[in-house]
């Protein structure tokens, strides 16, 4: 009999331990780590008297799975906008009814919310002018968000809180369009806060909701960590206070790794840093990450800076935001202070210019295991990644992008170089590590169009976008789990079930390793949800 006695044993299913594991029958747990896995007569021993048995009634279990890219106040806080994506608003007319119907509900000058719109999957083909966001809402300020976050279409009424006009400047890496001398509404990247500034800020009670409301959310998924990968970008430093409330009020539902935002107008990185908050400051639970740095925009957004020109656009390259100079000098100073990072570079112009502000750095300040990363890392070249490798740099990517934009992508950059986006088997033979996530609220942060993506490289509409990129189930599952940890430099601590890491564990209604790509798509649940050792959520 074992010294040890299990506080819980997880028994009647699949688990799987992770790639190199062997799948096992029962998990013990002890102190919110694994104690014990293996056959159900081995972890029985570790039975005793108060031991919580835990029937998994022929589930799926994983190490709970980590999204290793997404917005958590964002998406906590977006729950309550309209929902613009193409499935609640395929046609324009459909979009501006919502915002009608929403704006007959609210008192004049309320800020109308809405996000996920993609103009190349609206029937009309283009974005919405202002003139038809007037036309519905003419008495409340409407901000509509393109599903990446970069650009945004506004309202007159908007632009009259923030007191834009056709002479307003525009900022460096920017846009603020016109069409014969009058403004369309659009803005893109630094140009957003020139209006978002007029939007009142969530309190902090708000974004400690919004913290537990997204988080809650996300264990429903079987997701048990994530990165918040712009902290500041709503609320400046109250996101740093509105999180540590959020733990210290056991309103944290999920493992947060935090990237600070460090952009010059925005960044939180000085404040932080004085207060002795760098890499790795926190526990288990909240951990100070990296610094993020946007680099460039979108691509279907036609602002992710790409060396070549986007289709039938030669004169648009995308938006590069810093100068070389700039970067390099942002780059170095927090590299100095001892921060990993964890920048947005999509476009293969955006890649090469951050790889460069990288080594520079690195040589500048040697550090053998920093892991910088670069965020999205969309379009980068063979060229770029031998670079990354010697250098030590990892890409992070959103594979769920090839699901929900790979078409978008097609239509505004041509087949030639769409389809290799996102190369993620060359990512992973070239042994980057490369996790995956959602970038929600980009992408929804349901994790089953992301392994369907790596597994058929097959977008919503179904085109294949390059096969050779496609992996197995067991390399997509250890994307989720283990290279998300590796990522955040935490790979000792979670991602995979093997005594002394934490018993962090999502149980799925079916057996990942049998099912079909289509199954897992359309008809997987996670069933149960572990964090520590103690279920934090089971489905009814």
């Amino acid at each position: 009999m074992p010294k040890v006695a299990a506080e819980s044993i997880l028994f009647n299913g699949t688990i799987w331990c992770g790639l190199g594991e062997e799948a096992v029958e029962a998990l013990a747990i002890w102190q919110g780590k694994v104690l014990a896995t293996g056959s159900r007569e081995e972890v029985f021993a570790y039975r005793g008297k108060s031991t919580r048995m835990i029937d998994l009634k022929g589930g799926f279990a994983t190490p709970g799975l980590n999204d290793a890219h997404l917005h958590l106040i964002s998406t906590g806080l977006s729950i309550a906008w309209i929902d613009a994506t193409p499935e609640a608003a395929p046609t324009l007319s459909s979009l501006l009814n919502i915002i009608r119907e929403k704006a007959e509900t609210l008192p004049p000058g309320t800020w109308i919310k809405a996000r996920g719109y993609d103009q190349t999957k609206l029937d009309v083909g283009r974005h919405p002018h202002k003139s038809e966001l007037d036309a519905v809402a003419p008495e409340h300020p409407v901000m509509l968000a393109r599903a990446c976050g970069h650009v945004s279409i506004f309202n007159s009424k908007a632009f009259e809180l923030a007191g834009v006009d056709e002479k307003t400047p525009v900022p460096d890496g920017g846009l603020i369009e016109q069409k014969n001398g009058v403004l369309t509404g659009m803005l893109a990247e630094n140009a957003l806060d020139v209006v978002r500034k007029a939007i009142p800020k969530p309190t902090i009670a708000e974004l400690v909701e919004a913290i537990e409301a997204g988080g809650n959310m996300l264990l429903s998924f079987g997701i048990t960590s994530v990165m918040d990968a712009a902290v500041g970008h709503v609320a400046g430093f109250d996101e740093i206070r509105a999180y540590n409330i959020a733990k210290v009020q056991k309103r944290l539902p999920v493992r947060t790794w935090l990237a600070l935002l460090g952009d010059p107008s925005t960044s939180i990185v000085e404040q932080c840093y004085e207060a002795g908050l760098v890499s790795g400051a926190g526990d288990d639970m909240l951990m100070i990450g990296a610094v993020k740095i946007f680099l460039d925009g979108s691509t279907g957004g036609r602002t992710a800076w790409m060396s070549q020109p986007y289709l039938g656009d030669d004169n648009n390259t995308g938006v590069q935001i810093h100068r070389d100079e700039q970067l390099e000098t942002l780059v170095l100073d927090v590299h100095k202070k001892g921060y990993q990072l964890a920048c947005h570079a999509i476009g293969d112009g955006a890649i090469g210019q951050l790889i460069t502000a990288y080594e520079k750095a690195l040589a500048a300040h040697p550090d053998a295991d920093r892991r910088h990363r670069i965020e999205h890392c969309g379009f980068s070249t063979p060229e770029q990644h031998g670079r990354m490798k010697k250098a030590g740099i990892f890409p992070c990517p959103q594979q769920v992008f090839i699901y929900d934009f790979g078409d978008t992508y097609v239509s505004v950059l041509g087949e030639e170089r769409a389809l290799s986006s996102y190369p993620f088997n060359t990512w992973k033979e070239l042994d980057f590590k490369p996790a995956t996530g959602s970038d929600s609220p980009v992408c929804h942060p349901n994790p089953y169009p992301n392994i369907y993506s790596m597994l058929t490289r097959k977008t919503g509409k179904g085109t294949v976008m390059d096969a050779r990129e496609c992996v197995s189930i067991e390399e997509a599952l250890q994307a989720y789990t283990e290279f998300g940890a590796f990522s955040q430099k935490l790979e000792n601590v979670k991602g995979r079930l093997v005594s002394g890491q934490v018993a962090d564990i999502a149980v799925f209604s079916r057996n990942l390793l049998s099912a079909t790509p289509e199954e897992i798509l359309n008809d997987t649940r996670c069933i149960l949800t572990i964090r520590g050792g103690e279920i934090v959520f089971a489905r009814a």
